[in-house]
């Protein structure tokens, strides 16, 4: 299958191509590497150095002897993105390419603007040249549970049957998202829920849950096909940071009371939940959810794990509470549905010992490049009485990890 994965020098676009290609798909990766020059404004940096993605384009070329069809462009630009449709020519498309940050999109005005600009209208973009010049191609987008928030009920994947004065019917799920960021994937749901209803074309919303791991079997492959694995308070996620601050001798930071409960997949379980998607599409006017996550943890919980492997391993590992940079229930009922991937063949890799030692020792070769001063987070999502605006350079940070 001709297969083009949007973002393709991202934590999960870099392992998603190689994990499609070594399957014997043609896969072309796109992006305009806007995630780099976020990285150098905040001088945050993946843990593991990361080649450009030139290189590990050829570098896994030579390894692997499969070729990725290197496609740079901006998403927001129509035009480009035209072409890259045209000459491509895909019949399903993972569509990873947005800022994927909450933090980064509540950290002030021009930053939360550009991520709804950034997202919805490179999302408007691709679906207006699907309309037009790929109308049987399979759209494949990577969502997030933090669309739905944290209601007092079940959470569905995707619809939900309502009665209502004696009349009922199956709409989509109720959202309440948490951030700027959320908000934007709540609009492109929005957007292609649309244009499959009008225009008959076909996609898949993989709602995921908050990602960890540090490898795929592609990546071990070799140092020089490593993603971009983030630990910092911006980019990187709550169980990825708490493996970092274990080693770095750093307490865990839990946010609030720490009850706040969210689902959790391993990088591996990413891929083929993707690749589960493509291979069994949608059908020509169907918008599909998939809830994408296969446990569920609350930040206690995660960081009681953290700490128990960690002194296995000889650290010294404290937790420490922290007043909650975000505005969000830290104690409250979190039951999402999950059926969809599993019922097409997903086997979970589940969160464990050895998975949990497999990270640390992985992060310990790295100790000397983690930046412990990019951790903590530094700007809340309620405006602070004292605060001064920050202008679009304005070195500043914020929040408590992507979802």
């Amino acid at each position: 299958m001709d297969i083009l994965v949007l973002g393709g020098d991202g934590y999960l676009g870099w392992p998603t191509a190689m994990y499609l290609s070594k399957r014997g798909h043609r896969v072309g990766v796109l992006d305009n590497f806007a995630k780099r020059r976020w990285e150098m404004e905040l001088n945050v940096e993946p843990l593991i150095p990361i080649l450009t993605l030139h290189d590990r384009v050829k570098v896994w070329r030579e390894l692997a002897g499969r070729t990725l069809e290197l496609f740079v462009a901006d998403l927001r630009n129509y035009e480009a993105v035209k072409s890259v449709i045209q000459s491509f020519k895909p019949e399903a498309i993972v569509h990873c390419g947005e800022q994927p940050s909450a933090p980064y999109s509540m950290m002030d005005h021009n930053r939360g603007v550009f991520t709804q600009t950034n997202n919805i209208v490179g999302t408007l973009n691709l679906l207006w040249v699907l309309r037009d010049y790929a109308p049987d191609c399979h759209l494949v987008k990577l969502g997030t549970m933090g669309e739905y928030g944290t209601p007092n009920i079940d959470i569905e994947e995707g619809f939900i049957e309502i009665e209502h004065e004696g009349r009922r019917d199956v709409l989509p799920y109720p959202k309440q998202p948490g951030s700027f960021y959320h908000l934007s994937k709540v609009h492109d749901s929005h957007n292609i829920l649309f244009a499959c209803r009008t225009w008959k074309l076909r996609s898949t919303d993989l709602n995921q849950g908050v990602v960890y791991g540090i490898e795929t079997d592609e990546t071990a492959l070799d140092s020089r096909l490593a993603t971009s694995f983030h630990y910092d308070d911006v980019f990187g996620t709550a169980l990825n940071r708490f493996c970092v601050q274990a080693v770095a001798g750093v307490p865990l930071t839990v946010y609030g009371q720490g009850g706040q409960s969210r689902g959790f997949l391993n990088l591996c379980d990413t891929l083929r939940c993707l690749e589960l998607a493509i291979l069994n599409p949608a059908q020509a006017g169907e918008y599909r959810v998939f809830n994408q996550f296969t446990e569920i943890f609350n930040v206690s919980e995660l960081a009681a794990l953290v700490k128990q492997q960690g002194e296995k391993l000889g650290l010294r590992v404290e937790i420490r509470h922290l007043d909650n940079p975000r505005l969000e229930a830290e104690q409250h009922y979190y039951n999402p549905r999950h059926r969809k991937l599993i019922a097409l063949g997903l086997v979970p890799h589940l969160l464990s010992d050895v998975l949990l030692e497999s990270m640390v020792e992985r992060i310990r070769e790295h100790t000397q490049r983690i930046k412990k001063d990019i951790i903590l987070p530094r700007v809340r999502w309620k405006r602070d009485a004292h605060a001064t605006q920050a202008g679009a350079g304005a070195p500043v940070v914020a929040g408590i990890g992507r979802d």
